[in-house]
């Protein structure tokens, strides 16, 4: 007989550390866009793992990536060559249309690597004094948990109690051409901007039309490098391949034409792998890319079989199946579905691709104070698994093999259960 839901969870809460505030539900199996708990029950998986799992949960092809290099060749380290490394490398830059790639496992690492690449190349390249190089961040970002990112949040929550925080760093207003221009004239020593294109963690923080190129540019004028976080947003998420593709030349089709915006350094994560191995990955080009020498940054796990096997067979599947643009033409039924409840609690919506988000305004129903995480909680007693951002915000991502029928029925689980409060 299986254990409780309440066994798994009390288990996690005496042994593990309570850095996490999950909703109550244990999973123990997942398929597509869907995952089961313990006691069976079906879900509608509408946050995708933060979008590591855009290929839907244990998608065949990369799961038989996985196990058959398993069953080879798991880890040698960077210290030997190994067989798929260079294959994968060749693979994923041709991919991103860049010179060079770093290897790296989670996003927070890959952003980590970034900030160095900048520096270094600061120093390097551009001729800032040692120590003096300065890199931008946007408010609300979220980059990650590393001492290095939260010295650059802007939410208590991630940066409080966590220094003394590292210097070197600036925040200006997110989707402000203005302050970014201003920053760059004020500070010579200003190495590069990063900033995710879409601001997830935040709440789903869509840019003015515009603002990325003309962000790239102001950096390309200022000799600063652009880096894009598209950890969350890269890999399909929002309609491109890369959210900082814009509307470019491949119209609603996976990118393979010019990019709105290419930025001087590319992070990437998450569904690099799928959600099946943590692979992230860093792209520039040379000038940038051979700025770091042996000894100066590296990962034993970095560049391991396992993962450049799953990468490969999971970026093959994103083309495969057409995911971006599977995920541009629902996203576009997604919002109009959300635009037709009329409900108080439901201030507005917003998103690209299959990135959305709805604010819902707090409310009371049954003599009860009620928040986003309420909605949450109904929305998994109907059968859907979301998750709040903000206490407000609820940020829907399905897996994007998802398919115009499936959404349609997420959408009336979702529109059944705010509509139910009135």
């Amino acid at each position: 007989m299986a254990n409780s839901p309440e066994y798994y969870i009390n288990l996690e809460d005496k042994y593990g550390a309570h850095n996490y505030h999950p909703l109550p539900v244990v999973l123990e199996k997942g398929e597509g866009i869907h995952v089961w708990d313990t006691d069976g029950k079906k879900y509608f998986d509408f946050l995708s793992a933060y979008s590591a799992v855009n290929q839907g949960h244990c998608h065949p092809k990369i799961v038989k990536a996985l196990t058959d290099q398993a069953q080879k060749l798991t880890l040698t380290s960077r210290a030997f060559y190994n067989d798929s490394l260079g294959e994968y490398e060749k693979y994923i830059t041709d991919y991103f249309n860049f010179d060079k790639v770093l290897p790296m496992n989670t996003g927070a690492e890959a952003v980590e690597t970034a900030l160095k690449l900048c520096r270094k190349w600061a120093y390097k390249k551009k001729g800032i004094a040692e120590n003096d190089a300065v890199i931008l961040f946007a408010t609300e970002n979220f980059h990650g948990r590393t001492l290095a990112i939260v010295s650059a949040s802007t939410d208590p929550d991630s940066k409080g109690g966590f220094g003394p925080y590292l210097p070197g760093i600036q925040v200006i207003q997110y989707n402000d051409a203005d302050a970014l221009e201003q920053a760059l004239e004020a500070n010579p020593n200003i190495a590069g901007f990063i900033l995710e294109p879409i601001q997830g963690e935040a709440g789903v923080m869509v840019p003015d039309e515009g603002y990325l190129k003309k962000a790239s540019e102001l950096c390309k004028k200022h000799n600063a490098l652009f880096i894009a976080d598209e950890v969350q947003t890269g890999i399909a998420r929002t309609g491109r391949l890369l959210a900082t593709c814009g509307n470019c030349n491949c119209e609603n089709k996976d990118c393979s034409g010019t990019p709105e915006v290419k930025p001087d350094i590319l992070i990437l994560g998450k569904a690099v792998s799928g959600g099946v191995f943590p692979v992230s990955a860093v792209l520039a080009d040379d000038e940038i890319m051979l700025c770091i020498q042996p000894g100066e940054h590296g990962s034993t796990f970095g560049g391991n079989p396992l993962a450049n096997k799953v990468a490969i067979a999971a970026l093959e599947v994103v083309k495969e199946e057409r995911l971006a643009d599977n995920a541009y033409q629902l996203g576009i039924i997604f919002r109009e579905r959300m635009s037709k409840i009329d409900s108080p609690i439901l201030e507005t919506y917003r998103g690209k691709g299959l990135l959305n988000a709805v604010v819902i305004t707090p409310f009371e129903h049954e003599g009860k104070n009620k928040t986003a995480m309420d909605v949450c909680l109904d929305l998994k007693e109907n059968g859907l698994l979301a998750k709040p951002t903000h206490n407000h915000i609820i940020r829907f991502a399905p897996p994007l093999v998802i398919n115009e029928n499936e959404l349609n029925d997420a959408c009336d689980i979702i529109e059944q259960t705010i509509l139910s409060y009135q």
